[in-house]
């Protein structure tokens, strides 16, 4: 990933709306998945990643579940193929390996 953007924790009840806005770019409105299925009520249990650029705009996220699952990794079109997605996937692995989880998988 190019050091020109930050990979940072967030939760939903303080990121909601950043966290948000990446998700319903890429998945509601390029991908056409439905707001009932993209908004699935456990968010505020689950641990955020947030990637903003060297300009502090949102350009990424990423999701894991209590129970090692890993998804809503979305990356705005403008900035895919530079290792974002990779690097938020990696860093979820990280946590779930300090906050030692006995496995993690991806939705």
């Amino acid at each position: 990933m190019n050091p020109g953007f930050n990979l940072i924790p967030a939760s939903w009840q303080d990121s909601k709306a950043e966290l948000g806005t990446v998700r319903r770019v890429v998945f509601v409105e390029e991908q056409q998945v439905p707001e009932s299925l993209e908004w699935d009520g456990l968010d505020a249990s689950c641990y955020h990643l947030l990637v903003t650029n060297a300009e502090h705009l949102r350009v990424a996220t990423g999701r894991m579940k209590p129970d090692g699952q890993i998804g809503r990794m979305a990356v705005l079109q403008g900035y895919r193929g530079q290792g974002i997605g990779s690097a938020v996937l990696e860093a979820l692995m990280e946590v779930a390996r300090q906050q030692r989880y006995e496995a993690v998988f991806l939705n």
